[in-house]
């Protein structure tokens, strides 16, 4: 028996704010709130236990933007990176520097309150295969 990823859970200053963000970029929605002001957004009609992992907004006095010892890598579904680029960048996402050598074939980008993520260049098919 082995185990898989069910919630991965980000502290931040606006749970709000990073619910909206994550869900555009994700294609999620959200699912459930808690009375800390937790937000957990993930896959619509799946959600938690489903096939893809849920993303928790926790919030947090403390967040620690940056690069994270764990971070996020996305791939585009239904169009090439650039144009994924540019809808991430209109969504309020940021070019990072975490030390790149500007050969690599993806982008690091930072969410609306400074936490890296890559944006791959390989597309995904948008659902895994049950």
């Amino acid at each position: 028996m082995a185990c898989r990823i069910s919630e991965l859970v980000l502290d931040c200053a606006d749970p709000e704010r990073l619910a909206a963000f994550w869900c555009e970029v994700l294609g999620y929605v959200e699912l459930d709130r808690e009375d800390d002001g937790s937000i957990e957004i993930g896959p619509p009609g799946t959600g938690f236990g489903g096939p893809q992992p849920t993303l928790v907004l926790s919030p947090s006095d403390d967040p620690r933007p940056g690069k994270l010892p764990l971070h996020i890598d996305v791939s585009p579904t239904d169009r090439d990176q650039d144009a994924e680029l540019a809808r991430l960048l209109a969504l309020g996402a940021r070019p990072a520097d975490v030390g790149q050598t500007g050969e690599e074939n993806w982008h690091v980008l930072a969410d609306p309150e400074g936490n890296a993520f890559c944006l791959l260049r390989r597309r995904v098919d948008p659902v895994p295969p049950a």
